[in-house]
């Protein structure tokens, strides 16, 4: 038994020797040269050597593509990073111009206003049930910041000091109920006192003591009249959005909407115009503005 497996394993391996002998003599001769036991090897070899180059071009196509699909694995994720780079850094920039405007139109504002002004940003707002404040810190220091004295920002009339506390400010924004203005319509010049409603739930203004007979429309833009020496001539301050008329006699029933966004508000500027006891009108106190708010 012994015996019979060594000539098996002998015999298997000429075989395995044989083999590829007479499938590369056959290989490589001419086909002139060709004899009947070539002819055969090359009939047996031509389909397993086709099915081995099947095999061999299927794994290299397949190994391609799955390093051709890691490496675009690789170029996604690293053009999804560079892009949600650009696209933070296009924010940013965005952002800075958007400030570089608004920072523009202040100080526009800045140079087309007499007197001294002091620029100061928003940091806080305190609305209640009577009251529409929003706190403010200056750009730098100032004594002369008192109680009445106007506040605006590029996009019109924005309240006037309330409080003073150091560098912090407490500013009455129109919109509060015990705020109140005068203006007229920049179309027709027609005038009014605008005051705030106090809203709770909405940025309003209503505009009183109208006369029947002025013509006002909804959308006209009401501006600060100067009178009184308060704010200065032709601020922006609210907008028409709803207009009654009344019959003769009686004053028209005007609804506004303020021209400033106070829900982004940024930056203001608060005119350091000492007003007189003579000709300057201030706005209520805050014991008047209880009152006012609970009627």
């Amino acid at each position: 038994m012994t015996a019979y497996k060594r000539y098996r394993d002998v015999g298997i391996v000429i075989i395995l020797l044989a083999v590829p002998f007479f499938f590369l003599r056959a290989n490589m001769r001419r086909p002139e040269n060709l004899n009947g036991l070539d002819r055969a090897v090359l009939r047996i070899s031509a389909p397993i050597e086709f099915a081995a180059s099947s095999l061999a071009r299927g794994v290299s196509s397949l190994w391609e593509s799955y390093v051709y699909l890691v490496d675009v694995k690789a170029d996604n994720e690293r053009l999804a990073y560079e892009n949600a780079r650009l696209r933070e850094q296009v924010h940013r920039l965005e952002q800075r111009e958007t400030e570089n405007r608004e920072l523009k139109r202040l100080l526009q504002l800045r140079e087309s206003l007499p007197g001294d002004l002091v620029s100061a940003q928003v940091v806080g707002k305190d609305f209640t049930e009577f009251f529409r404040v929003t706190r403010v810190v200056l750009d730098r220091g100032s004594r002369n910041i008192r109680p009445h004295m106007p506040v605006v920002s590029p996009d019109g009339v924005v309240g006037a000091v309330l409080r003073v506390a150091g560098d912090a400010v407490d500013v009455q924004l129109s919109v509060d109920a015990a705020f109140g203005i005068d203006v007229e319509d920049e179309r027709t010049h027609s005038r009014g006192f605008v005051r705030g409603t106090g809203d709770p739930s909405r940025y309003a203004c209503k505009v009183e003591n109208v006369d029947s007979r002025d013509e006002v429309e909804i959308g006209d833009l009401l501006v600060t009249s100067g009178k009184g020496k308060w704010f200065p001539k032709g601020l922006p301050v609210a907008r028409v959005t709803k207009v009654v008329k009344r019959e003769p006699g009686r004053d028209q029933e005007i609804e506004a909407s303020p021209t400033v966004n106070f829900s982004r508000l940024d930056a203001v500027l608060i005119l350091v115009a000492p007003p007189t006891e003579d000709d300057t009108p201030a706005p209520k106190t805050t014991a008047n503005a209880k009152q006012g708010g609970s009627k």
